[in-house]
């Protein structure tokens, strides 16, 4: 009998057949019947005497050297000498004889290799691997079979056994091998197309090296954070040499400072334009050679094109500015890098490309809320259920939250629960309080996660090492799982759906981003400050805050009523004219557009912009203020500064000043009367200190204009 080592010995350059004898002994040491045996002796030889080199076999079309194809019976397939001796060709690559390419790996589907090596001796690792797959959260059978399937194919391949020795590039090959394999010529005479093959077993064993992938990286054998990347459709950027050459080292630069996701958008500006510079000017192979009149006639090709949606429709709006903003980025970057072979100045910009609506944020109704709310606290899995409760009441962005760190929650000083978000889109960190019913599920998935056997992993901008929260099988959750799926499952259980979508069982009205709109638009209608929401929101501009200002229509219902409605109490210079109806209808409907312009500290201005700027400061007296009993508390905080200026004046002997601060307290007590309020009342907002500087704001048609009055002597 042949002993068996513990380990195949060192692959050898060439591939060879083994003795004769070797292979007698093995197939007598595995046992069966005397004719089995005597049959996978025949089996060999048969294989032997048609490849004497086993070098040779290697150079038949894959075809014969798989032996049976697709639909064939078992008994009768179409080269019988490859396919019987494929128990022989196992045997020499668990020996060392021969390693194999990944195509004959691939095409059989099914090759028995780990009991092989088993009754040899060789223990390939697996079971230690399927550990720690369970550890990390993997079903033990499929982990069972993905451990089985990627680390026999690749020892058989690279002529590596031990485990512990497979690197990254071995699974980046095999991974590479199987998205090469989908295009190979021969691929349907073994899966029936190429859409099935990308769908089924080309899928499946993308997750089997996706999943041993994950376990290596935990085990901290592999430094590159797991990442499942599908076979992917999209085309290469293929230009002329000149071009391409450029159009790849600017690509190169832009990723060393943008997200991937950028650098796509940018790759498909570049590649767009490409295709239809070799369709409509073939004879330009130099970006050099591209005027702005090629860069003008791209666009309205873009505009009317086909965009190859299924409903055959032309690009959107937002797609063709980014395609534009892309291209005209490559030429604006080229020129300042002094590229070779380009325009070296910018051929297009920002008013080249269509204007894009803005949209107002949609934030959710309250009634809706009403019925969505229940449904998420009711969520089974704590993943989903806190994901959305944080985005409720944080008003965080949805990557945000789902790179949480487990220590992401903790306390203000007064009990309230504040949660750390990290500055993914800004490069900011910020700290934002959360309401109770989110942070109790968030403490909740803490709890769950705080013993995890997972490595941490890097964040790639920061380079700051992270346990994330909201990870399961030992990766991050996705944004469709944590996010997507329990709301539209939500909006269909209460019947917030729009016809059409997948199936033609309707879309959800709801997501999980109008939940960010919803906190916006709350925050604004209650009163918070711009610098808050910017805070709570994370945006880096007053602009971007001041949209949910803008948005509230109950607010801005509730103010145009209180000065424009019928019958409402209103004082000062304007309001006989309000009530006369004798403003006119153009002026009537200036003021419905741009009524949350005219707010002055004690009013609003109603003057028109066709009567000019304001000119003056005193609008107590202006014959455009007026006010509500809104402003009341305000006013009488005024008044009572007017005063003790007053006083503060008389004591100084500045009479004049007494005089006009006198006069501008009896206007602000003639403006409450008419009004109906009272000169003192509680709950009133705190004076200010008489001697610091009283500003005034005005805003007018968009401009704003301000001016700070101090007490001088006359």
């Amino acid at each position: 009998m042949l002993a068996a080592p513990s380990a195949p010995p060192a692959p050898r350059p060439e591939p060879t057949h083994c003795p004769a004898g070797e292979w007698r002994a093995h197939v007598e040491q595995a046992g069966g019947n005397r004719q089995y045996q005597l049959m996978k002796v025949r089996y060999r030889r048969q294989f032997v005497e048609r490849w004497p080199s086993l070098a040779s076999w290697y150079d038949e079309p894959l075809a014969e050297r798989v032996g049976r194809l697709l639909g064939e019976p078992f008994h009768r397939p179409s080269f019988p000498v490859s396919f019987r001796a494929r128990t022989y060709l196992i045997y020499l690559g668990l020996r060392g004889y021969a390693t194999f390419d990944y195509p004959w790996l691939f095409a059989p589907g099914q090759l028995g290799i780990v009991d092989p090596a088993a009754a040899l001796g060789i223990d390939l690792g697996t079971a230690q691997l399927v550990g720690d797959a369970v550890a990390l959260g993997f079903n033990p059978n499929s982990a069972r079979q993905a451990m089985h399937w990627s680390v026999s194919r690749i020892a058989l391949h690279t002529g590596v056994f031990d485990v512990a020795a497979i690197t990254e590039d071995h699974i980046a090959e095999a991974l590479q091998a199987i998205r090469v394999f989908a295009d190979h010529p021969d691929l349907e005479r073994f899966y029936p197309s190429r859409a099935q093959f990308l769908d089924g077993a080309g899928k499946g064993w993308i997750t089997h090296l996706h999943q041993l992938q994950v376990v290596l990286f935990h085990r901290g054998q592999l430094h590159t954070q797991p990442r499942k990347l599908m076979p992917s459709t999209k085309p290469p950027l293929a230009l002329p040499p000149v071009m391409q050459a450029a159009a790849d080292k600017w690509l190169a630069a832009r990723r060393l400072t943008d997200a991937p996701s950028t650098v796509d958008k940018l790759e498909l500006a570049v590649r767009v334009f490409g295709d239809w510079l070799a369709e409509h000017h073939p004879g330009i192979t130099s970006f050099a050679d591209v005027t702005r009149n090629h860069c003008l006639a791209w666009i309205a090709h873009i505009a009317e094109a086909p965009s190859g949606r299924p409903d055959g429709k032309p690009l959107g709006v937002m797609s063709r500015i980014q395609r534009i903003s892309g291209l005209s980025q490559f030429f604006r970057d080229t020129a300042a890098w002094q590229y070779p072979d380009v325009p070296g100045h910018t051929l297009i910009g920002a008013g080249d490309a269509p204007k894009y609506v803005e949209k107002v944020p949609r934030f959710i109704p309250d009634h809706e809320l009403d019925q969505l709310m229940p449904l998420i606290d009711a969520l089974a899995c704590p993943f989903q259920r806190a994901a959305l409760l944080v985005a409720r009441w944080s008003g965080a962005r949805r990557d945000e939250i789902r790179r949480l760190p487990v220590d992401c929650l903790d306390r203000y000083p007064d009990g309230t629960a504040r949660l750390r978000l990290s500055g993914r889109k800004t490069y900011k960190e910020r700290v934002v309080p959360l309401h109770e019913d989110a942070a109790r599920a968030l403490q909740a998935v803490i709890d769950l996660r705080k013993d995890a056997p997972e490595r941490p992993f890097t964040d790639e901008r920061t380079g700051e090492e992270i346990r994330y929260l909201f990870m399961s099988h030992g990766k991050l959750l996705s944004g469709h799982y944590l996010f997507e799926s329990p709301i539209q499952d939500a909006c269909k259980a209460v019947g917030l759906v729009r016809p059409g979508g997948r199936g033609g069982s309707g879309r959800g009205t709801v997501t999980a981003h109008r939940f960010r709109h919803t906190v916006g638009t709350q925050l604004a209608e209650r009163g918070a400050k711009l610098h808050t929401i910017m805070k709570v929101l994370g945006h880096t501009s007053v602009n971007m805050a001041l949209v949910y200002a803008q948005i509230s229509d109950q607010e801005v219902l509730r103010d145009y009523r209180a000065v424009l409605a019928p019958g409402v109490t209103i004082a000062g210079p304007a309001a006989e004219e309000l009530r006369n109806g004798a403003l006119p209808d153009a002026s009537i409907d200036w003021l419905k557009t741009n009524f949350f312009k005219t707010e002055l500290e004690l009013g609003r201005c109603l003057r028109l912009p066709a009567e000019g700027p304001c000119e003056c400061d005193l609008y107590l007296t202006c014959a455009k203020f007026v006010t509500t009993p809104e402003y009341a508390p305000r006013l009488r905080a005024r008044r009572e500064i007017e005063r003790t200026l007053a006083l503060d004046a008389a004591t100084r002997g500045w009479d004049r000043e007494v005089e006009r601060h006198r006069c501008t307290s009896e206007r602000i007590e003639k403006l409450l009367s008419d009004l109906g309020q009272p000169l003192d009342g509680p709950g009133d907002p705190p004076l200010r200190d008489p001697d610091a500087p009283r500003r005034g704001v005005c805003q007018l048609n968009g401009v704003t204009s301000s001016s700070v009055v101090t007490c001088v002597p006359r």
